[in-house]
Order: C-alpha cells, then structure tokens, then sequence
C-alpha cells in the first residue's frame, strides 16, 4: 500500500531550515527525512511517498550550529483516515484534514458591537477573565433584544467550527458512508476571534431574527467541530449550555431566554452568615413518593415550593435551603455529584423557570436558596468536556488534570477553566437570584485553590455580589481559606462532626477521633484552635448527605437502647444548634430518622423496627423548638473573631476546668451575652449523672427553656416564679450546684 500524501506545516517555531522526520517504531521499522516540496501562505509543505497507513512524524531545524527539535507533544500519529492532505502547528500534535482558520478580529469588538442588545436584569453574559484583560468571552448561547441569536464557544485547538441547530437542519460538514455532507449551502461556520490573553481561541456567530423559523418551539443545537477534539471531528455540546434536551446524550442544547421570567423578591436581601440556620435537602429525595404532592410534581423543583408555600420550612425554623446538586447530571434521580455540566439546570427537576420559581418564592418565605457546585470532578458517564480539547496534556484533554475518587479531577487552577466555573456561579446569581453557594471536596488533592481565591475575588471582591454565601467542604479542614476571617469561606467542620460521633457513639470514629473529653471546648468554640480564625469559617453540622444519621451510627457500636438512641439524636441535634458558628441539618434529622450515608429519599426511610414506641412528631415539635430558639434569640448566634474577649462567651463547665466544674468529664457549659439577653446552655455526654457548680451570681435567675425532651420558652410575667418550680435556676451566692442527668442538655435564659 503506497501512500501519497501532503504535509502542511505553519512553522511558527521559525525554524531556519525546517525537517519533516518519520518514523516508525517495531518490526516495520523507518526513519526518514524530507526538505519542503515548496511552500504557499500557510508555510512549507512536504509531498511524502510511503507504503505505511500509519506512522509517526514531526520537525526539526538543521539551519544552525545544532539540531533543533520540536517537543515531545509535538509527536504526531498519522493514519489514512486524516486523507491525504494534512496541516499541522508548530508545537502541538493535532493533525488536520482542513485548513486551519486564522483569527479575524478580537471579541472585545464584538462585544462593543452587539453590546446595545444585551439585556439588563436577570441575564449573564459570560465575562470573567482573570487574567484583567478584561475579555467578554460571550461564551454560550444568548437571546439578544433584537431576537437575535449569539454563539460562543471556547476552542483554541479547532481548525473550523460549525454551528449545528435546527434552525439550519443541523446540516455541518459531517461524514456519512465516509462521504462528507454536501449542503454547503445551509452551514453556518464560526469564525475564530482573539479572546483569552489576547490568543485566538472565541468561535463566534450570531444568527438574526429573521433567519431563525418562528415555528420552532426551541432553538436546538450543538457545535461541529473539525480538529483538536476527541476522534479529530464531530459533533460536541456547549459547555455553556442552561439547559440539555429531552434526550441530551443523543439530542441537543438548548437555548434559553432567562429574562422572561417574572421576579417578585425585590425586596429580599441575602442574610448575614450568622443568621443562617441551613437545611440541606435534595431534590429528588425530599417529595419522592410524597402522598401530599401530586405524582407530576413529586421529586421536582414545583415539589418544593409547594412545601416552601405550605411553611415547612418557616414552621421549622430554618433559614437557608441548602440544594444537593442541581445542575446536569448523569444519574436520574441520584445524589448529583456526577456532573455533566455546569451552567444547566438538572432537567429531571424541571425547567429553568421552575427553579427561578423556587427561589423566587423561598425568598418571598425569608429563606435563602445555596447550591452545590461540584467543581472537582465531572461524570465519567457522560462527560461533555472528555477531550472537548484535546491538547495531549492529559488523557481527558484541557479541561482535566488527573482523577479522585469519584471521577475525573477537573484542572481547576487553570485559568481558562477557572473562568468557566466562576461564570457558573455569576450566571446562577444573575439568572436564578442563587444567595451562595456551596463547593464540594474542595481540600487540595481534590481542586486547587487558586479557584477558590479567584471565586473569593470575582464574586465578591468585585462586587458582582459581597453578601455571597461562600460555603466549602474542605475536609479535613484548611486555614487558608479563611483570609482575614470575617470575610472567608465557610468551612463544614470536619473537626465538630467526627468527635461528636466518636462521643455519641462512645468510642472511636474513624480511627483518628476517640470519645476523651479532649478538644471538646474546642468543636463548640467554633473549632478556634483548630483552624478557623472567625464564627463566620465554620458550618457545624452532625449529619449530612455523605455521613449516616446519629441512630445508625451509635449502633455499630452497639448502642441499641432505644431511649439512649433518642437522647443522642436529640443531644445531636441540641449541640449543633448551640455551638458557635452556623448550624446545618440534612433533611430527616429533624424526625431523628435511623438512615446510612447517601440515602436521600427520605419518604422511603420507615420508622426503626426495633423501637416500635419511637414517635417521629414528637422529635419533630422538639426539633422545631430547638431550632426557633437558635432563630429567636441573638445570644445564640453569637459571631466574631474571640467572643470571650469582647464579654459575648464565658465558659461555666468543661473538662480543663476545676474538678466542680467538670474537669475530666465529657461536658461542656457556657453562657452567652448579646445586648438583648443572656443564656447558660449546658450538655452531659456520660452516662452517668454529672454534679456541677456552677459561677453563678447572687440574685440573678435563670429559667430553663429548654431540654432533651421539651421546648418551653415561657414568656416571663410579673409572680412568674410561683408556677416555674424546678424550671427555675437561683443563685446561690457566688455557685450554683446542679445535678447534670444522663446524656442530657439545657438551655436557660436569664429573667
């Protein structure tokens, strides 16, 4: 088999005397060079003869003192399927059958062009470029005023790029039989623009009113792509896309105009960090099989809001919906973190609108709306960026540098990508009215954190949104990211979750925390010691998606009883919601629900068959009570750098103090000041029951709110004392002794 076949080559490296060298490798071994045949406007080309179908080739310079040789990841791979004529770049090891395109204008220029047309309110047009050169990439498909249509896609490896959409039959130069579509007629080619550092590397077009057939329901379309990309050609999804067709790994993207949506929250303003009561829910799970909810809104974004209007979430007390993942995913009806992208909106919970209605109601109901965002691995399943480049520098191409555990590690720290996922987040804030956000497996062997320095900057540096709830699970936590303290990100405390598991389950979590009274002051303390440096870098929780329920935890150490599995659940849920820094409970924990990690339809939890007697409503009404304190009372939220410094903190009990204080005892105590009130809140993990003093002045009093079973915020009258009884706490000179019960915990306030 003879090959004839002409190599182009643009010769950017500016050799003097540029060399093609072929080879091949094993039994069919050739080694083989060749001078230009000639050259034309692209650079010197090479007429090649050669009876192999596929081989090796690069270039090299021989016009100097020494041989100068293109990189390593300049090697190419030729075989007949690239036809017989190819073009190559200096430096990189893309082959292509055609032409590259060479720039023709900077996007800044069509920015200022089409700048008129783009709406003001609830839209985004991609522009964050943190290099400060200030780049409008216009990335993505956007409905401008004019009804008109602009399309931008990131590509720096392309040598052509087609837009493909029902408004043109999807006609692009594809190969069908191995013959190429001949409907020139009907393609609309991008052209290549200077974007990022000033490179050529923005493919735009833009299709006007009049072209698009008003008949279509919705705009379908993808890109066709001719180079640099995985089997060197063929069809791609917009990494931009807001929304995937019915079908998406066999149909379309979608454009979406996020402007028609009507917005009523006006008057809403994102809370302060310390205000956040946070219940992390998922979609899916929170109305699967719900009885309430209609069959057609069950495991919806619509079988939220009507929870939301129905005041579930107000009843209880919360302040923040914190949403699993909402974006695109692989998995139908999953946990989410299998991402397929990052600016659409899972069309398994709805439309776009359906969740600018959520959030537009749940900001009507005072409830701030978090998502997920999952920005350290992509599904492995279907996966729109898998050598979307391919620009040989890892196997998944640009947009990937290495693995996790869950998937492909995305290249975060790169500054392309980093822009991409800083865009998600502007385009959720603007389109949907999203609060903050909440960042998964952020520790740096999963993401790099130049992302998350850059996120810091562009969103609220900058202003783009200041008051953006920043929340990260960096585990086992880091001090970086807490920049000067008030200002940084909120981190999930690994350190208050794993000991107070170790201490509910009475004995070891993990292998690393065990159940001493060591390090206890410190998880209640907002993990000061350990590594934040402000109430605002910590989210206390006992219970999330990723870890089981407090009841099946104490249970693989055989804590069966069924009252001790109660008091736990409840001591659980009692120490998150008094611990400085801000609480978080994941959806059940509020019915004290027996469940294992990951289990998120939460309809589908039954009640504990080995405790017949536990009552689910009656947990909940504590669990409501508990909760509404932490939102009544300033005393509770208490925020800053060392409230012990400012007089806001005062320690009464704990294992480091005195031995009438609790010294060796796994219990802790404090008291709190805000100018509104004073509260004691005291907690017993033993087993036994626990005497204390505490340093409590004469003629102050104290009553008790709340405990392990009851919620009783009694308004204080005039006589009150006479009907209070053993609710209320005297001093007695300069201590108070107090019998602490059993797996116990109190709230009081001072009257």
């Amino acid at each position: 088999m003879r090959i004839k076949l002409r190599i182009h080559y643009d010769n950017n490296n500016n050799f003097t005397e540029p060399i093609l060298w072929v080879w091949q490798e094993g039994t069919g071994l050739i080694k083989k060079e060749l001078r230009p045949s000639g050259s034309d406007d692209f650079g010197p080309y090479y007429d090649l003869q050669i009876n192999r179908s596929a081989f090796n080739f690069k270039f090299k310079d021989i016009g100097g003192k020494n041989i100068v040789w293109e990189g390593d990841k300049s090697n190419r791979f030729y075989n007949t399927g690239f036809g017989d004529e190819i073009w190559c770049k200096a430096g990189w090891h893309n082959i292509y059958s055609v032409r590259p395109e060479a720039a023709v204008g900077d996007i800044k220029d069509i920015y200022n062009e089409i700048k008129d047309l783009i709406p003001k309110e609830n839209f985004y047009l991609p522009n964050t470029d943190i290099s400060r050169l200030e780049t409008n990439s216009l990335l993505g498909a956007h409905k401008l005023l004019d009804g008109s249509i602009s399309f931008a896609f990131f590509h720096p490896r392309a040598a052509k790029v087609y837009l493909a959409s029902n408004i043109n039959g999807f006609k692009a130069p594809y190969k069908i039989h191995g013959r190429r579509c001949k409907e020139e007629d009907k393609f609309i080619e991008m052209k290549l623009y200077r974007g990022y550092y000033n490179n050529p590397n923005i493919w735009w077009t833009r299709v006007m009113k009049e072209d698009i057939n008003s008949s279509l329901e919705e705009v379908e379309y993808k890109f066709y792509v001719q180079g640099g990309t995985k089997g060197n050609e063929g069809f791609v999804y917009d990494p931009y896309t807001r929304l995937y067709s019915s079908d998406y790994r066999m149909e379309n993207c979608v454009v979406v105009d996020p402007t028609e949506f009507q917005w009523s929250d006006e008057e809403w303003n994102t809370p302060d960090i310390k205000d956040l009561i946070i219940y992390e829910l998922n979609v899916y799970g929170f109305t699967d099989q719900d009885s309430d909810i209609s069959l057609e809104e069950q495991s919806t974004f619509k079988g939220v809001t009507k929870r939301i209007k129905e005041g579930y979430f107000n009843n209880l007390g919360v302040t923040a919906l914190a949403f699993m993942p909402t974006s695109e995913a692989w998995s139908s009806f999953g946990l989410g973190y299998d991402p397929c992208s990052f600016m659409s909106v899972e069309k398994d919970f709805g439309r776009p609108d359906d969740f600018r209605e959520l959030v537009d109601v749940a900001h009507n109901y005072g409830l701030a709306v978090i998502i997920d965002q999952v920005f350290n691995h992509t599904s492995n399943d279907f996966n729109p960026l898998w050598k979307l480049i391919d620009d040989g520098s890892d196997p998944g191409g640009f947009y990937f540098s290495g693995a996790t555990q869950w998937g492909n590690r995305l290249a975060t720290g790169k500054a392309e990508v980093d822009n991409m996922l800083i865009d998600s987040c502007k385009l959720f804030i603007e389109e949907y009215h999203i609060d903050g956000f909440r960042f998964d497996a952020t520790h740096t062997n999963y993401m790099d954190h130049r992302l998350l320095y850059r996120l810091q900057d562009e969103i609220r540096d900058k202003g783009f949104k200041r008051d953006a709830v920043m929340i990260v699970e960096n585990l086992p936590n880091q001090p970086d990211l807490n920049f000067d303290g008030f200002n940084g990100y909120a981190q999930w405390s690994d350190i208050f979750h794993d000991k107070l598991k170790a201490i509910l389950r009475e004995g070891q979590f993990r292998n690393h925390w065990d159940d001493s009274p060591d390090n206890l002051g410190d998880i209640f303390y907002f993990s000061k010691n350990q590594f934040a440096s402000h109430t605002n870098n910590v989210i206390n929780y006992s219970e999330s998606h990723d870890e089981t329920s407090i009841k099946f935890e104490i249970e693989t150490n055989d804590i069966i009883n069924c009252d001790i599995k109660d008091r736990k659940a409840r001591l659980a849920l009692f120490a998150t919601m008094v611990a400085l820094g801000q609480p978080m409970i994941y959806m059940g924990q509020e019915f004290g629900v027996n469940r294992e990690a990951n289990k998120i339809d939460i309809n589908k939890i039954t009640p504990d068959p080995n405790c017949p007697e536990f009552e689910y409503n009656d947990f909940y009404r504590w669990a409501q009570g508990i909760i509404n304190l932490r939102k009544k009372y300033d005393a509770l939220r208490i925020s800053g750098y060392n409230p012990i410094d400012t007089g806001e903190f005062q320690w009464l009990i704990g294992p480091w103090l005195k031995e009438s204080q609790g010294k060796g005892k796994r219990v802790i105590g404090w008291k709190v000041r805000s100018a509104k009130e004073e509260i004691i809140v005291l907690i017993n993990f033993e087993r036994d029951r626990v005497k204390v003093k505490l340093p409590i002045c004469d003629r102050e009093n104290w009553v008790k709110i709340a405990d392990i079973k009851e919620v009783d915020d009694i308004t204080i009258n005039k006589g009150i004392e006479k009907v209070l009884g053993v609710r209320l706490l005297k001093g007695d000179g300069r201590v108070k002794n107090l019998n602490l019960d059993p797996y116990s915990a109190f709230i009081y306030k001072k009257i």
